[in-house]
């Protein structure tokens, strides 16, 4: 399959977004930010992850295939630093095609890397910088330690950024999505976790949203759920409009679209 036959296949071409304005629903979103879409795995009662942070099998080989389309097709893959200590994630293409595909359409093998960490503490032996070629940047806020910055950047592959205009020591994630923009991200694919989500779907940077349901039940009422945080009100509930459902081995898998974000 060539690259250009594999990439219609997927909903997220960032090519005929980068000088468009995008309707989410009913408002509009700006070409200044990337197409941002939230791929997440729950278990039937709603928990990504064990009371303790700890990850469970919750999808089969069929939807890790899938991410792995999904991953392949994105420009950037984006997790918060909860993840990253938490999980460790190399946020690789996995399928050796896939990364041919990237490399024949002139683009690096995997996506580029991206962690939301207004501390700087991704450490520097994680598997980000470990496993797999390809750009990593690292977004923290004014508050990082300078010397945390260094110990990062001494990766030739690794970018610092700060995205913190007001100076309140926290990323700002609207100044992400337009720094990532003028990074070149043109579709960006968010993987958790559950503080990010949030945020960005507090931030209206969202455009849609991709969960797969398993066959689990985790239990446990500190047990992380999609979208931690302060939440949203009883009048400004984020509202999603279906786009399709598919049953994927013995889960379900839902799309959105967030119709106000």
């Amino acid at each position: 399959m060539n690259i250009l036959s594999f990439f219609s296949k997927i909903i997220f071409g960032s090519a005929c977004r980068s000088t468009l304005v995008l309707k989410t629903g009913d408002t509009m979103k700006s070409s200044e930010f990337p197409f941002i879409f939230i791929n997440s795995a729950m278990s039937a009662d709603g928990k990504l992850s064990t009371k303790e942070r700890k990850q469970v099998k919750i999808s089969g080989k069929a939807d890790f295939d899938r991410v792995d389309t999904l991953r392949a097709s994105s420009d950037a893959i984006m997790v918060g630093i909860g993840t990253m200590l938490s999980d460790n994630p190399s946020l690789t293409v996995k399928s050796e095609d896939r990364r041919k595909e990237r490399s024949a359409a002139g683009m690096e093998e995997n996506p580029v890397r991206v962690i939301v960490d207004s501390q700087a503490k991704t450490p520097v032996d994680a598997d980000i910088f470990k496993k797999g070629k390809g750009k990593k940047i690292i977004v923290v806020s004014k508050a990082a330690p300078a010397e945390k910055i260094n110990i990062l950047t001494q990766n030739s592959e690794t970018k610092v950024i700060v995205a913190d205009p007001a100076g309140t020591g926290k990323v700002d994630l609207i100044e992400t999505a337009k720094l990532l923009r003028k990074e070149g991200v043109g579709t960006l694919m968010v993987e958790g976790g559950a503080t990010l989500n949030e945020g960005l779907l507090a931030a209206g940077l969202v455009d849609e949203i991709n969960i797969f349901i398993g066959n689990v039940i985790v239990g446990g009422k500190t047990a992380p759920t999609f979208a931690d945080g302060s939440g949203f009100t009883e009048n400004n509930l984020l509202k999603l409009e279906l786009i399709s459902f598919e049953k994927i081995e013995d889960g379900i898998l839902l799309k959105w679209k967030v119709k106000n974000g």
